[in-house]
């Protein structure tokens, strides 16, 4: 029995329902559902969100992302895939996927360069990093790709997550005197320069950029 499979079986007995229960939640037959629980056969992504959402299961307490890939039928997502998050998961995600769940994942997109197994997507908001005179320029809706595990250095555009800030930024990384900054690109955007304090982290490097059409 593998561990997706052991997890819904877990969960469906602690909260007292049957299989039939769960099978009638989720719209599917309790044949599959067995033969999941039993690792006999795989399951659909919707299947597997529907199932996490209806247990009350988080990604973190049961399989990473690439395992899910390899558990997902039919689904035309390719290995290359990583999740595209929201900015106001992008914490839930780093910190070991605590209570992280399938659900939680826009889309999933592939990656087309080479990445960690923790690499997201995130769509870009706002035009700190704007710049049309600038061979390096991202617009709203454009597509990033964070890799937590690539190790950033000068000049390097990464997402941090810094003190004061209701969520993630994303800048250039600069260092003066020993010190780290972060640079947005758009000369005219009104705070320039952050310094990153001792609290702050970068959460990752961009890798790969995907423009809007």
């Amino acid at each position: 029995m593998n561990e997706v499979g052991v997890a819904i079986r877990k969960a469906r007995k602690a909260r007292g329902l049957t299989l039939d229960d769960v099978a009638g939640i989720v719209g599917t037959d309790t044949g599959n559902l067995s033969r999941l629980e039993r690792g006999k056969q795989g399951a659909s992504q919707e299947l597997l969100v529907k199932l996490f959402n209806a247990l009350g299961l988080s990604l973190s307490g049961v399989i990473d992302a690439a395992t899910m890939r390899s558990m997902v039928e039919n689904t035309g997502i390719p290995s290359s895939a990583v999740p595209v998050l929201s900015w106001g998961h992008i914490t839930q995600w780093m910190d070991n996927m605590q209570s992280f769940k399938a659900a939680d994942a826009e889309s999933w997109v592939p990656c087309p360069v080479q990445h960690g197994p923790r690499t997201f997507a995130l769509r870009v908001a706002g035009e700190s990093m704007f710049n049309a005179h600038s061979p390096r320029s991202f617009r709203p809706g454009d597509f990033i790709y964070v890799d937590p595990d690539r190790q950033p250095v000068e000049g390097s555009l990464v997402v941090a997550e810094v003190s004061g800030e209701p969520e993630p930024v994303f800048r250039q990384l600069v260092t003066e005197s020993g010190k780290r900054y972060l640079k947005a690109i758009n000369p005219a955007w009104p705070e320039q320069i952050i310094k990153l304090g001792e609290n702050d982290r970068i959460v990752g490097a961009v890798v790969f950029k995907g423009e809007i059409m």
